[in-house]
C-alpha cells in the first residue's frame, strides 16, 4: 500500500491545482495499485480573525494594491484552467480563517470521506465563492460530500477536533513546513509545490529512503506561504 500525506490549506490555489496533478498521476498507475491519501492542516493566515476579512481590502493591503492582487489571481486562474479548474475570484468576498474548515477535514477523516470533503471544500471556495467563516456554509459543504447535516451542526457547536488540528499544525511546524502544498510519499519522499504528474509518479516508484525530490524548475514557485502565493517567473 502506497501512502501520500498532503499538507495544505483550503484557500491555497496551488493546493487545488496540485490535487488535480496528483490525481492525474494516480490515473497513470496500474489498475491494481493501492494508494491511501490523508490531508493535514496548514494555515496560511493563522492570525486571521475567525470572521475573516474583506478580501479586496485585505489583499490590497497585503500585496500593495488591488490591481496587483487581480493580476496574481489571473495568473493562478490561467494555471487552473490547464488543470481543469475554473477559478471564480469574482465571487469571493472574504479571505477567511480556515481553522474550522480544517476541523471539517479532520472529521471527514474519521468518517472515511476525507477525499470527497476536501474536493468539495476546494470547489466551494474557489469555484463558488463560499465563505468558510460561516459555519452554516461549512455544514452545507460537508453534507454535500456525504456527512450528516445534523451531526455537522452539533460538531460546529462544539470544539471537537480543535485540539487534533492544533497538534497536526504543530507537527507541520516541527517538520519545518513553511509553504503548501507539501507531499510526503510512503513516509520517505517529500516535495513541495504543485508539481507535475511525473514528479508524483517518480516519488511513488522510489524505494523507501528518506529524501526530498528536487523541484522541477518550472514548478518550484507554485506554492503558497504565509507571505502569499508564489507565481512562476
Amino acid at each position: 500500500m502506497n501512502s501520500i500525506a498532503i499538507y495544505s490549506d483550503l484557500i491555497c490555489p496551488w493546493c487545488y491545482i496540485g490535487k488535480r496533478r496528483m490525481e492525474e498521476a494516480l490515473r497513470q498507475l496500474p489498475a491494481d495499485t493501492q494508494v491511501s491519501r490523508s490531508w493535514h492542516p496548514f494555515q496560511l493566515n493563522p492570525e486571521m480573525p475567525r470572521t475573516g476579512l474583506n478580501r479586496k481590502v485585505y489583499r490590497s493591503k497585503k500585496f500593495g494594491g488591488w490591481e496587483r492582487s487581480q493580476a496574481m489571481d489571473a495568473q493562478v486562474a490561467a494555471a487552473g484552467k490547464s488543470a481543469g479548474i475554473e477559478f471564480r475570484y469574482d465571487l469571493q468576498t472574504h479571505t477567511p480563517n480556515t481553522f474550522d474548515s480544517h476541523r471539517l477535514v479532520w472529521l471527514a477523516g474519521t468518517c472515511g470521506v476525507q477525499e470527497s470533503v476536501v474536493e468539495a471544500l476546494f470547489r466551494a471556495y474557489f469555484c463558488e465563492g463560499v465563505n468558510f467563516a460561516d459555519p452554516q456554509k461549512l455544514i452545507e459543504v460537508g453534507a454535500s460530500a456525504g456527512l450528516d447535516a445534523a451531526e455537522l451542526k452539533r460538531f460546529f457547536a462544539s470544539e471537537e477536533g480543535a485540539s487534533a488540528v492544533r497538534e497536526e499544525e504543530k507537527r507541520a511546524r516541527m517538520l519545518g513546513i513553511s509553504g503548501v502544498p507539501l507531499y510526503v510519499i510512503n513516509e520517505a519522499v517529500s516535495f513541495s509545490g504543485a508539481q507535475p504528474a511525473e514528479t508524483f509518479l517518480e516519488a511513488l516508484r522510489t524505494k523507501p529512503a528518506r529524501k526530498s525530490v528536487s523541484d522541477n524548475p518550472d514548478d518550484a514557485a507554485q506554492a503558497c506561504g504565509t507571505a502569499g502565493c508564489e507565481l512562476p517567473g
